[in-house]
């Protein structure tokens, strides 16, 4: 027991979470890849069913690694790219052990800042968080019921997803004497 509370104590170190990422951004640096972690700032939740049976949450959230909402005129109104990063749904266990399904959907702090105003724009947000859980996990939302929850800005234990791009040039060269630390990317 007392191994298991220093290591729940250590994940729960920011100290130690921040040495962590610095870690992995190193690691993945010598593979040619750069790293960001993406910190979601909660926002708000929607409540829905997933595939007509389970109960799941999208936590809409913000982070300033996101690209910002632009419009562009078109005939008839306004076409907005809204850029956003989805981390992969997670299961986690409700107080009782009832289990529950829980999807981060990330958008620039401007876009909430526009929702928080706009009932209009609040509503394309939702969909927009909707359509991205059912096209990128390959899951039906049932989005005729689907609701914000009021008083609840995030459900769950937050996560960092991580962005990854190349960096210029690509990977370094491997050691001549073919002794890597790391596998093959």
């Amino acid at each position: 027991r007392a191994l298991f509370a220093e290591y729940a104590a250590e994940l729960s170190d920011p100290e130690q979470r921040r040495l962590y990422e610095e870690e992995v951004a190193a690691l993945e640096r010598e593979r040619g890849v750069q790293v960001r972690f993406v910190h979601p700032t909660p926002g708000f939740v929607l409540r829905t069913s997933q595939d007509g049976s389970r109960r799941c949450y999208i936590n809409v959230c913000s982070n300033a690694l996101m690209g910002e909402p632009r419009a562009r005129a078109e005939r008839g109104g306004q076409r907005w790219e809204l850029p956003y990063s989805l981390a992969p749904g997670r299961e986690e266990l409700r107080p009782g052990g009832r289990r529950r399904l829980v999807y981060d959907v990330v958008f620039h702090p401007a876009a909430l800042r526009l929702a928080a105003r706009s009932a209009r724009f609040q509503r394309l947000l939702r969909d927009t968080a909707l359509e991205a859980v059912e096209s990128q996990c390959g899951v039906r939302l049932d989005r005729n019921n689907a609701a914000v929850l009021r008083g609840v800005s995030y459900k769950g234990i937050p996560q960092a997803p991580v962005i990854r791009s190349p960096l210029p040039g690509g990977a370094p060269k491997p050691p001549e004497d073919g002794e890597s630390t790391l596998p093959p990317f």
